[in-house]
């Protein structure tokens, strides 16, 4: 199985800060990640594909599966949301994004509490020097400017209808809005028509949920799905240069 993974990275080659997409802008990030996409579906012919993206990341991949769909067997989600929705919340008062993701946490041991239960994973995070806090400023609002697209009902309908989507987020995230960014998103895609979405959510779960103190159990959950997909997939699909709080919840559709 070919798997690419999106997270938080901005395209290393053309950016000279962390957090800096460079002069092409988010854009240019999904626009890598097709590339991406092409030269690991190359190296490994007849492999199936699955897009597994994170945060950021995760929205990169709503934004590429616009125009990619095709590309994929399979897309999951971790810790994403209604990007709009996370823009109305950045420009609804003066608190910075740090002050907005750890609010609900306060009083708070690390600024980086919010993204996860266990402090051995945050303190890996913070004394990590790859690990970079918050976009630069024209970073951020070329990234808040793809708000629109991913709520567009046309542009989502572009989508192919059969493509397994699997969303799974804690009910603490506040990049899911605390589960109603995630739904928002789940019903955007059921609108648009596609028929083969998972979900689970985990009760008291924050932002890094393959990261939490029940990471046993959510990465076992992600591996069930996966063979899943696999287990349905009966030919490669053609890449696009060619051609409850319990809170699990089944296959919709298909």
């Amino acid at each position: 199985m070919a798997t690419i993974i999106a997270d938080t990275a901005a395209p290393l080659r053309r950016r000279k800060h962390f957090g800096d997409f460079g002069p092409g802008g988010f854009n240019l990030l999904v626009e890598d990640m097709a590339t991406l996409s092409l030269i690991a579906k190359d190296e490994n012919p007849g492999l199936p594909f699955i897009l597994l993206a994170h945060s950021m990341g995760s929205f990169a991949a709503q934004q590429f599966v616009l125009e990619h769909s095709e590309s994929l067997d399979g897309l999951a989600l971790s810790g994403s949301g209604a990007l709009d929705g996370l823009v109305r919340l950045a420009q609804s008062g003066k608190r910075t994004p740090a002050e907005i993701v750890n609010a609900a946490f306060v009083p708070a041991r690390t600024p980086s509490d919010w993204l996860s239960r266990d402090p051995a994973a945050v303190d890996a995070f913070l004394a990590d020097p790859l690990c970079f806090g918050w976009l630069q400023p024209a970073a951020n609002e070329s990234f808040f400017a793809a708000a629109s697209q991913l709520a567009d009902p046309v542009r989502l309908r572009q989508i192919r209808h059969d493509l397994p989507i699997y969303v799974f987020s804690g009910s603490q995230d506040p990049v899911g809005q605390q589960l109603e960014g995630v739904r928002v998103l789940l019903e955007r895609y059921r609108a648009a028509g596609i028929s083969d979405i998972t979900h689970d959510f985990y009760p008291g779960g924050r932002h890094e949920m393959l990261n939490e103190i029940n990471r046993d159990e959510v990465r076992a959950n992600l591996l069930s799905w996966i063979i899943g997909v696999l287990s349905g997939r009966s030919e490669p699909v053609m890449s696009s240069a060619g051609k409850n709080l319990q809170y699990r919840a089944g296959q919709t559709g298909k």
